[in-house]
């Protein structure tokens, strides 16, 4: 269940440039080079987008990377700085597993992953990524793992039975 936001007023966004990419295209005339940038934009409080901006220059290709990343945010349910259960997710030929973890043991995580989830607050997690390492599909599986994840509360309340029940079954 995928809980969108719809607007960005009041809401400090920062950004994360996770890779550039140099795309050559082989004409008659020569060579034209293009730039792409993945851009990963959070509140660092449960707010996350992300954003592919290409244009012949990288700085135009992040703004529109960002431009983007903020029309397509998402809110993802945290507790205490963490995920609320271990989530495995797959996109193309990237899998990625996520684990809660205990305060202070930080984000580990590595290359896109990271990004991903120090721009949503994330501060504890263990992840683990599988197959691919290719950037662009390593932040579709992540955000798609945050995407999937629901919290206590709001199981409770789509089976209609308490919180204890959840827990206690």
């Amino acid at each position: 269940m995928i809980n969108r936001v719809n607007s960005t007023n009041g809401l400090d966004l920062k950004d994360r440039l996770v890779a550039v990419n140099r795309v050559t295209k082989v004409t008659k005339g020569g060579r034209t080079f293009t730039f792409a940038a993945i851009v990963v934009v959070g509140d660092e409080n449960g707010i996350i987008g992300w954003g592919l901006g290409k244009a012949n220059e990288v700085t135009t290709a992040v703004t529109k990377g960002v431009d983007l990343a903020k029309k397509n945010l998402v809110r993802i349910p945290l507790i205490k700085g963490t995920v609320p259960h271990e989530q495995v997710a797959k996109f193309g030929g990237a899998k990625v597993i996520l684990r809660p973890a205990s305060q202070g043991t930080g984000v580990k995580a590595g290359g896109a992953m990271r990004a991903v989830l120090e721009s949503v607050g994330i501060t504890d997690v263990l992840a683990k990524s599988e197959g691919s390492s290719n950037p662009h599909n390593l932040v579709k599986a992540t955000i798609l793992a945050l995407t999937e994840m629901r919290d206590a509360q709001t199981v409770a309340q789509q089976r209609g039975i308490s919180v204890e029940k959840v827990f206690k079954g």
